[in-house]
């Protein structure tokens, strides 16, 4: 009997540490870039230190500057954001924040509102952009169960275990920097911002202000709903904002509609295309790409919009100066090096004429 026990207490330790190292090079060999860097930072931010949370899609990164908001306000904030972020998953990664942080507000980036889901689900990398940089959990099963057709092509055992889809990307295994996030948790210098140089300047006409509502697809109002539910269920503060940029009539008045419905649960809506002339961008020159996304001179600009509203509308705390943020000094410093650097390199390119190019799809 005893060596029957013996045995399965050496069963249960080899499988134990099996699925530990299984997880630790999974976490490893995913492929590396600006998302795993964000994904990774946000756990390796301290417990129940963060004031917000943004989430949303690729808008949220490049416009505002967490590292800026803290030098200004004392605010930490913390972005959970992927490239064209499906707003199926906001949920998931509301919950996913509340297993380490217990901010006072959301923020929901709504551009991707606008889309059908179909569309967002003909490649299945934008999905990937979330629940391959979640670290291993029931949330995350559950994430995959919403997020991820039974009839996809890639089949949904590839999402639960993303070591079968990166296990020829070994070269990560040659990389220090990735052997930092064997737990998932390695700290970001810039706190998820990214910094952008490039000028792509905006010309197309603009529809900020502009009146009427049109409906935005019925599965992303659904998806809307279901989110605000949550919220209000689990008692969260929330602000549904929209990123400035070149903006259709239809898309405009999507936002209207979108407005009327967060309105109807009680929860603010700022449509910044609404507020141009405060926000002073100069639209020839503050945008990386032709109006999708700001430059660092842009991204400067929105973050001083943003950071006023929030010390406007809401009561927090500035924690500069406690030594549990220390991290957030250190990245505010390193945000006014690396911006002073960008701006110079964006003031370059626009004397030259140094504009960005548009890679075909």
């Amino acid at each position: 009997m005893k060596e029957k026990l013996r045995i399965s207490a050496s069963i249960i330790a080899f499988t134990g540490i099996f699925l530990v190292l299984l997880t630790a090079l999974s976490y490893v060999v995913r492929t590396n870039g600006d998302v795993k860097d964000r994904f990774s930072g946000f756990y390796a931010e301290k417990n129940d230190t963060l004031d917000i949370v943004m989430i949303g899609s690729s808008p949220v990164f490049p416009y505002y500057a967490a590292p800026k908001i803290w030098g200004d306000s004392g605010i930490a904030m913390y972005p959970l954001s992927s490239n064209l972020q499906r707003p199926a998953a906001m949920k998931y990664l509301v919950q996913e924040s509340e297993k380490s942080q217990s901010p006072q507000l959301y923020i929901f980036e709504m551009r991707m509102f606008t889309i059908e889901d179909e569309k967002l689900c003909e490649n299945m990398a934008y999905t990937r952009g979330v629940t391959d940089n979640l670290r291993y959990s029931p949330l995350r099963y559950a994430a995959i169960q919403a997020l991820v057709p039974e009839d996809t092509p890639e089949g949904r055992l590839s999402f639960y275990l993303d070591i079968i889809k990166y296990h020829t990307n070994w070269r990560m295994l040659t990389l220090p920097s990735e052997w930092a996030n064997a737990a998932y948790y390695k700290k970001n210098p810039l706190k998820g911002y990214q910094f952008k140089d490039e000028v792509g300047p905006l010309s197309m006409p603009r529809s900020g202000g502009a009146g009427g509502t049109e409906p935005i697809p019925t599965e992303q109002e659904a998806y809307l709903r279901d989110l605000i539910d949550f919220l209000r269920s689990e008692g969260k503060d929330a602000l549904f904002i929209v990123s400035p940029y070149g903006e259709s009539l239809k898309d405009q008045q999507m936002f209207n509609y979108m407005a009327e419905v967060v309105d109807s649960y009680g929860y603010p809506f700022l449509n910044m295309n609404d507020h141009y002339e405060e926000l002073g961008l100069v639209f020839e020159e503050d945008y990386a790409d032709y109006g999708s996304h700001t430059n660092a001179v842009g991204a400067e600009k929105c973050t001083d919009f943003l950071t006023k509203y929030l010390q406007e509308h809401y009561g927090f705390a500035d924690k500069r100066g406690d030594k549990d943020y220390a991290s957030w000094d250190e990245a505010y410093l390193l945000w006014q090096q690396m911006q002073r650097e960008a701006v110079a390199v964006i003031r370059e390119r626009i004397e030259k004429e140094d504009y960005a190019i548009i890679e075909e799809e």
